[in-house]
């Protein structure tokens, strides 16, 4: 078990690396469209690539995520095939989000014998999902 300063220190250990090894100016939050925002997850238990909707209003959030699932066939197909598409994702906090993301599992952010796979992972996926994001951004959008 990790003290929270000591989880702290591992945590930005692993993004400063990954910063490293894989440098890019990823989307992120800048996507132009607010309260959807792509997102790196890697806890102890599991890695994320995803979109995230996480408006204050839920007639926003259904509003985008019908958007997103109206070109689901288009990215299982052309991007990422084992993307989950989760509406009513529950997060650490307790809040509700949409989501849609893949993951990977059996992965630790303070297990760095994990780092290595986790990153391929979460820069490859990332790549993939910003590609199709800025591809169909006027779809999801509109």
């Amino acid at each position: 078990m990790y003290s929270k300063e000591a989880s702290k220190q591992i945590r930005q250990e692993f993004w400063t690396t990954f910063g490293t090894m894989y440098p890019h100016k990823w989307l992120l939050y800048n996507t132009k469209i607010k309260d959807v925002t792509l997102k790196f997850t890697f806890t102890t238990k599991k890695a994320q690539v995803s979109i995230d909707i996480e408006p204050s209003d839920e007639i926003i959030r259904v509003y985008y995520f019908e958007k997103l699932t109206s070109l689901k066939n288009i990215l299982t197909t052309a991007y990422l095939t084992d993307i989950i598409f989760d509406e009513n994702y529950e997060l650490e906090n307790g809040k509700i989000i949409s989501r849609i993301y893949v993951e990977l599992l059996q992965v630790s952010i303070h297990n760095r014998k994990t780092w290595q796979e986790t990153m391929e992972f979460l820069h490859s996926n990332m790549l993939k999902l910003e590609t199709f994001f800025l591809e169909y951004k006027d779809v999801i959008e509109s």
